[in-house]
């Protein structure tokens, strides 16, 4: 099920399958309720477009259609946070996991590379329940062996500051701390969100670095009490033009700000 997105990546399968695909056009709420009447028939559809449009404009639809039907199906969008950051706000996408995440029954993945994507939907995408896949245009540049449901640990330090993180801004928070005495902790998968991990870690700092809502959010209610800060979204639009960089800059999200704040809770 595709809104016209990705077109062309698809001209190959189309063509093979012509009886599995279909291109519905700029209708993303009949996207996801046709995804669910689809998986009510016993498939297991994929439904795929830009993300503001698929999660921000369509939540009612996934939570009646898909979640309270419990009726099953993978939703994958393109344009993460700002991956679009020439279009301005209107195509900036940074709520869609801390809402999907709120949803009962809806799997949450944010993987940061190709062969993550690969891992998270080959795990879900035959199962019961939904699933969202947040794909990104800005890969992290890193190889992990990444589970569904797990976090990994990439850097081991000292119980000074644990830096948790998710998703493609991973590759910028390596570069920024390679040589300080932290704990580096990715999430592939935001919900379920791995709690084993968060207690492990419970005892320290904990800097939330993500380019999004939702890691945070999860992590803090996981367990309650955490010294946690976060290093992310501020609470306005970020209405500004640029590439993904300019604006990853603006907030503070680059290698050189994601360091001045590790230093300075080092201190």
């Amino acid at each position: 099920m595709l809104g016209d997105i990705s077109m062309f990546q698809f001209k190959a399968f189309s063509e093979k399958h012509a009886h599995r695909f279909f291109n519905m056009g700029i209708c993303e709420n009949s996207l996801i309720s046709i995804t669910a009447g689809l998986s009510a028939q016993g498939l297991r559809p994929f439904v795929h477009t830009i993300a503001p449009f698929l999660v921000d404009r369509c939540v009612e639809q996934i939570k009646l259609d898909m979640c309270y039907n419990e009726f099953g199906g993978t939703i994958v969008t393109t344009g993460a946070t700002f991956d679009y950051a020439w279009d301005g706000a209107t195509h900036h996408t940074y709520m869609d996991l801390a809402i999907l995440r709120m949803l009962p029954k809806m799997g949450v993945c944010q993987p940061g590379s190709k062969k993550e994507v690969d891992t998270l939907i080959r795990a879900r995408y035959a199962g019961a329940d939904p699933t969202y896949v947040r794909l990104s245009d800005n890969p992290h540049g890193l190889d992990i062996d990444v589970k569904f449901g797990k976090a990994n640990v990439l850097k081991t330090g000292s119980e000074k500051l644990t830096i948790m993180t998710a998703g493609p801004i991973a590759g910028n928070v390596m570069e920024a701390v390679k040589d300080l005495d932290v704990n580096i902790v990715y999430f592939s998968t935001i919900k379920p969100i791995d709690g084993e991990v968060i207690r492990k870690y419970a005892h320290t700092p904990i800097l939330v670095v993500h380019d999004a809502f939702g890691l945070h959010e999860a992590i803090a209610a996981e367990q309650p009490g955490l010294n946690l800060t976060y290093q992310g979204l501020p609470d306005s639009f970020c209405g500004w033009y640029g590439t993904v960089h300019d604006l990853r800059k603006r907030i503070g999200l680059d290698p050189a700000s994601i360091r001045a704040k590790a230093q300075s809770m080092l201190t």
